[in-house]
């Protein structure tokens, strides 16, 4: 049997070597639009001459090398067959097989405000093309406008930075954000803002709770450059060119007439099978947690699923964020900010600040800045929903030790 993966991301990669591993006379053919495997969570790196292209492929094994393994690359997968599982690139049969996994991620949105959607000097942060042209218009780009405030946006902003210390260039850099703080999704507003103050500190201006809701341009042959956004409170922002943060879609337009049932997202059961038998769906594609660590269980899931291993992926929690800039490091998991009834403790002092929410007992959220080492019981514990109530000591005292204990044979096992 041949088996058909679209897209090159964590979760695609997962799920060939998993197919490869689980059925070992069967074969792999992945599609993608991408030419290279990289981490896009270092795409930030890249911009800022940290790292290459090379340094940032997550390949170190010898998936690509392996004769069962085939990858069709800088192919755009534009259409999908779902009964015959054939996919076609333009009027061009790409590839076949008897099943597929569809792992296509996710773009960047472009909001239809002024000429953002046909203007040459707009860029999202999401592939490493995307990385390579905002490192070729820096080089003569002086003023540059960012439009998001969230973890892609500033790490966009720090890759400028470091880049800016690189080559010697100061750049002017813009940043417009329409929630009441930057990273609203990933902190609550106490920690953001020392993100914000950091940033600020390197020379980084900040239009918070505000919108872009026009943009200046100048014709070009090519096509129309921006030269300036226009606020929602009248002002203007001057750029040579534009970095939009505002969100993902799921890269899915390509399943219109292919049988398999989309939403938002292509819609899974369990199992992450779609509507069409025999074709799965995970990451960013399924609408699920797109996360490095999850997207790769959902592409594992996936293939054992292929295997016949009859699998439910029951992992869906996803709200974990850890944030680093300027080396001051941020765990976050759960809920930021409290609901009515809920009990909120926070300490600060010059070496950092924690909070942390209790509904009845129960940890749902917590917000650790500064020293976040041996820190990650926290996931555990909020994601089970253990109660931390009544164990005669402060919540702030409660670690690993409080809920293992031995089994007969001596074996460590959680007991709570």
């Amino acid at each position: 049997m041949n088996h058909i993966i679209i897209g090159a991301g964590a979760a695609g990669v997962a799920a060939a070597r998993t197919l490869l591993k689980e059925l070992p006379g069967d074969t792999v053919t992945m599609v993608s639009l991408d030419g290279e495997v990289y981490s896009r969570c270092m795409l930030h790196r890249f911009i800022s001459g940290e790292r290459s292209a090379e340094s940032i492929n997550f390949i170190n094994d010898g998936l690509l090398s392996c004769p069962r393994f085939s990858w069709i690359r800088g192919k755009p997968v534009t259409r999908l067959d779902g009964p015959s599982k054939t996919v076609f690139s333009g009027d061009e049969k790409t590839a076949s097989g008897d099943t597929v996994i569809i792992a296509s991620g996710s773009n960047s949105v472009t909001p239809p405000i002024g000429e953002l959607k046909t203007a040459k000097n707009v860029f999202g942060l999401r592939h490493l093309d995307d990385a390579r042209a905002i490192v070729r218009a820096a080089g003569g780009a002086e003023k540059i406008a960012v439009v998001g405030a969230g973890l892609v946006g500033l790490d966009a902003v720090d890759g400028l930075l470091e880049l800016g210390k690189k080559t010697g260039k100061k750049f002017d850099i813009t940043v417009v954000e329409m929630a009441p703080s930057v990273l609203a999704i990933n902190l609550d507003p106490h920690a953001a803002a020392a993100y914000q103050r950091l940033f600020e500190e390197a020379g980084v201006k900040f239009h918070i709770a505000r919108k872009v809701v026009n943009t200046k341009s100048d014709p070009a042959p090519e096509g129309p450059r921006i030269k300036a956004l226009e606020l929602d409170t009248g002002e203007t922002i001057p750029c040579d060119f534009v970095i939009l943060a505002v969100g993902v879609r799921p890269a899915i337009e390509f399943l219109a007439g292919s049988g398999v049932k989309t939403e938002r997202a292509v819609v899974v059961n369990d199992r992450l099978e779609t509507s069409v038998p025999g074709i799965y769906a995970c990451g960013d594609a399924a609408g699920l947690s797109g996360i490095w660590p999850n997207a790769q269980v959902q592409g594992q899931t996936a293939a054992k699923n292929i295997a016949g291993w009859n699998l439910d992926y029951t992992d869906r929690f996803a709200v974990k964020n850890t944030v680093n800039f300027f080396d001051l490091l941020t765990l976050s998991v759960g809920a930021l900010n409290p609901q009515e009834g809920d009990e909120t403790l926070i300490r600060e002092d010059r070496k950092g600040y924690q909070k942390l929410i209790l509904r009845e007992g129960v940890p749902v959220g917590v917000v650790l800045q500064g020293d976040i080492a041996g820190k990650g019981y926290w996931q555990h514990l909020i994601k089970n929903r253990i109660k931390i109530a009544g164990l005669g000591r402060s919540p702030w005292k409660v670690n690993y030790a409080e809920f293992w204990g031995l089994e007969n044979n001596g074996e460590f096992k959680w007991v709570l």
